[in-house]
């Protein structure tokens, strides 16, 4: 199983650690690519703020992140499980899963990243701020500029296993699955469902989109599943007690949709 997750935009602060080497993440297949991204991102920061700060779309309030991304090179690194915060990443709790689900963890899930482009929660990283919906001036779009390298990398991460894909559109845009690969591909959209005078009607949730996938996700880890294609996973998601509505899909090399619904949100 390959669990895909889109990173969070606040990250926790590096700490003390040792400084990020680069040689020694996941997929070393975008080894150069990532040197390419860090090196003008690096740079872009380090030569000018305002400029920067432009084309990362951070406020004045963020100002503080452009400093932190020209420092890159030598600030301090810590697991990517614990850099990523925000809602998705506390409800997933990594910290707290016992032993056997945090090796779970550590082997299926995948960080995409604008700076990385895609890392696993053991990989030492510094915190920094980098979107996929970047365009760097030399760089352009993020999003396109991975899916090359992604192509070539990709498929062999996905292994022989399901690929539960939970990233946002932003993020799903640096690859995606295809042929043989994109049939064993799951995507997620949660949608809560209220009865309004007698009348069911369901609406898509943001915000509470990400803690619903965050909680899922540890769940099927603390169960030990390991689901082999995307009916053994609507399977275990309803053992665990979703309500989950699958969307096999129309025809050979597209992925499944699945709907998780929720009457409650928080």
């Amino acid at each position: 199983m390959l669990v895909l997750l889109p990173p969070s935009e606040g990250k926790a602060a590096g700490g003390s650690g040792a400084p990020l080497k680069a040689e020694g993440l996941s997929l070393p297949g975008l080894a150069a690519a990532r040197a390419a991204v860090l090196e003008e991102l690096v740079e872009l920061c380090a030569a000018d703020e305002d400029k920067a700060r432009e084309v990362l779309g951070l406020s004045e309030g963020l100002r503080g992140e452009v400093a932190k991304n020209a420092g890159l090179r030598g600030a301090a690194a810590r697991p990517a499980g614990e850099i990523y915060t925000g809602v998705l990443y506390d409800a997933l709790g990594l910290a707290d899963l016992t032993p056997g689900a945090r090796e779970l963890a550590d082997r299926s899930l995948l960080v995409f990243s604008g700076l990385w482009g895609a890392v696993r929660m053991t990989d030492r990283i510094p915190s920094y701020r980098c979107s996929m919906g970047v365009k760097l001036p030399g760089l352009g779009a993020l999003g396109a500029y991975w899916r090359t390298p992604m192509a070539s990398v990709m498929p062999e991460a996905a292994g022989d296993g399901l690929v539960l894909d939970l990233r946002s559109a932003a993020y799903g845009a640096a690859w995606k699955p295809k042929g043989e690969v994109a049939g064993r591909t799951a995507t997620v959209r949660v949608l809560h469902s209220q009865v309004v005078d007698g009348v069911e009607k369901r609406s898509v949730v943001s915000h509470f989109n990400k803690a619903t996938k965050g909680r899922l996700v540890r769940d099927l880890l603390s169960a030990g599943a390991v689901p082999a294609g995307p009916a053994e996973l609507v399977t275990a998601l309803r053992d665990l007690g979703f309500t989950v509505e699958a969307q096999p899909p129309a025809k050979p090399g597209r992925p499944w949709s699945l709907d998780v619904i929720v009457t409650q949100i928080h």
